[in-house]
């Protein structure tokens, strides 16, 4: 069983899914940015504000699927520039203060002029 699932309303201009739930078990979230749902237009500003707005647009998809980030069993984090991993780690820590995922790191180029971040999710549905 496999169920795509996209976010209503929002602009969709690359060609990807935002989530797949997998075996009713794994929801994937694909790579998120700081995008403005309506426009699909980066939101420019600091490391801490597309952060948020990242982490929120991450969130919404997990509702889709009756979950929230809390079910996260492993993020994969995408920054342009890995010297703002600090301020990033600070907010990330804020969303996830307990019973935090697994997650991996990595200074990248971004596919959008103005993104600082992107996130990508897996998470557990099922107890």
């Amino acid at each position: 069983m496999r169920q795509t699932l996209m976010r209503p309303g929002v602009a969709q201009t690359l060609p990807y899914s935002h989530g797949v739930i997998a075996a009713g078990r794994l929801l994937y979230i694909s790579g998120q940015g700081p995008v403005d749902p309506a426009t699909g237009a980066v939101v420019e500003g600091s490391i801490e504000e597309q952060t948020r707005l990242t982490l929120d647009n991450l969130a919404a998809i997990a509702a889709l699927a009756g979950a929230d980030l809390s079910r996260a069993v492993k993020v994969n984090v995408f920054l342009a520039d890995v010297r703002e991993f600090a301020r990033f780690n600070a907010v990330y820590a804020e969303r996830f203060p307990a019973d935090r995922p697994a997650r991996t790191t990595v200074q990248a180029t971004l596919p959008l002029p103005g993104m600082k971040i992107e996130i990508e999710a897996t998470l557990a549905l099922d107890d």
